[in-house]
């Protein structure tokens, strides 16, 4: 579809107001900003949102912010003063959704709960995001998402038996709880149309956010006594489904777990007498027998070098892949077709890619219209929108509420 017949992104005109800092409520924050939502993010002022100085940066600027924030202005405001709090509760008053995650308690002591502005604005849609949710006996408990994925019982299954659990090398319950309060967003603005007149509060916790995706982890516990452990690289209960070693010291992971999916890696693998055996015609027999399965399967895959055994997959109708680094993304043409890999001009010239925007919608997709801003880059602008005068404007400058 040609470009110029796109409609207007499917936020536009929304304004959203993200108050917190990192990864869990700022990612949602991020999500509503790529499909046309004016995301304005207030930071403290001096440091501003410590994921600027996270992981890899160039020319002291993480890459990840500068990812995350896409599509964002950015206000540095002290909330920690009056006055400063005084300005939120204004810009509260123009925005139709705000994103916070903080702990719960730190907005009510400011004078920015759900309760005081909701009285000021009552079509305001609240995300707040925290570790343990808004209220129970946990709730003023610090929350981060390692913790949350040890409580949502996703740490525990994760790993090889015979070691500790570990993590994922990114922050899988920040995300999942940035999905969640995005999805809640969209419902609460759906309802407000339906109904009219009142907004309301999304109370997203991270440990919730993590247990909301753990399958029958709990119904196979209480009904059947069975508690899932960890497996290493295999699905647990589901076979086959593993990560296999190749000829040239790769790896390759194959997921035949369906009965019409076996019957096709037998035959490729040229074990016919494996792919009409009546023992391993459903999952439950093939579960029963995946140590002799992978040993097998492993068998084939090591006389092979990756490239052949993908070949040989593609053509069985196998779902396969090898394990991709960054290296193998950035050179992927599939990602590149698919307009996954984004270029883009830092402010010193040097070229940035970054990932593409995920849905894809085909009348009004989401845009990168610009790079994570730098520190209060936009707060003169944003001021002047609340009809502050120059003179007032720079008496905050002076005090250090706004920078």
């Amino acid at each position: 579809m040609d470009k110029n017949t796109f409609a207007e992104p499917p936020l536009k005109g929304i304004k959203v107001l993200e108050l917190g800092s990192l990864i869990a409520g700022p990612y949602a924050g991020s999500l509503l900003a790529q499909f046309g939502a004016d995301v304005i993010k207030i930071e403290p002022p001096g440091k501003g949102d410590p994921l600027r100085r996270w992981r890899q940066l160039h020319k002291d600027t993480s890459l990840w912010w500068r990812v995350q924030s896409r599509n964002k202005r950015s206000i540095a405001l002290d909330l920690r003063q009056a006055e400063g709090q005084e300005i939120a509760r204004e810009l509260a008053l123009q925005s139709d959704i705000i994103i916070e995650n903080f702990r719960p308690g730190v907005l009510e002591r400011w004078g920015l709960g759900w309760e005081t502005l909701h009285a000021l604005n009552p079509r305001l849609i609240m995300v707040r995001v925290s570790g343990y949710g808004q209220d129970g006996p946990y709730h003023r408990r610090p929350g981060f998402a390692a913790i949350a994925e040890c409580m949502g019982g996703l740490r525990y299954g994760t790993g090889y038996p015979d070691r500790p659990p570990v993590r994922a090398g990114v922050s899988l319950g920040d995300t999942l709880a940035s999905l969640y309060g995005t999805i809640g967003a969209l419902l609460a603005m759906h309802h407000l149309r339906q109904e009219g007149g009142q907004g309301q509060m999304i109370d997203v916790a991270l440990y919730e956010s993590v247990f909301a995706i753990m399958e029958s982890l709990i119904p196979d516990y209480q009904l059947n006594g069975h508690q899932r452990e960890r497996t290493g690289a295999s699905l647990p209960g589901i076979a086959p489904s593993n990560t296999y070693p190749t000829g040239d010291s790769k790896w390759v992971v194959i997921a035949a777990n369906s009965d019409a999916i076996f019957i096709r890696l037998m035959q490729a693998m040229g074990r016919p007498d494996l792919a009409s055996d009546e023992s391993l015609s459903d999952n439950a027999g093939r579960v029963e027998h995946s140590a002799m399965l992978d040993q097998t399967i492993s068998d084939w895959t090591t006389a092979r070098s990756l490239e052949d055994v993908l070949h040989a997959l593609e053509q069985a109708e196998v779902p396969s892949g090898s394990i991709y680094t960054a290296a193998d993304i950035l050179h992927d043409p599939h990602y590149q077709a698919r307009g996954m890999l984004e270029k883009h001009k830092l402010e010193d010239g040097q070229e940035l890619t970054i990932p593409g925007i995920v849905p894809k919608l085909s009348r009004s997709p989401g845009a990168t219209q610009w790079l994570g801003p730098e520190l209060g880059e936009h707060t003169d602008s944003i001021l002047q929108e609340l009809g502050m005068a120059p003179e007032r404007r720079q008496a905050l400058r002076e005090q250090g509420i706004v920078e």
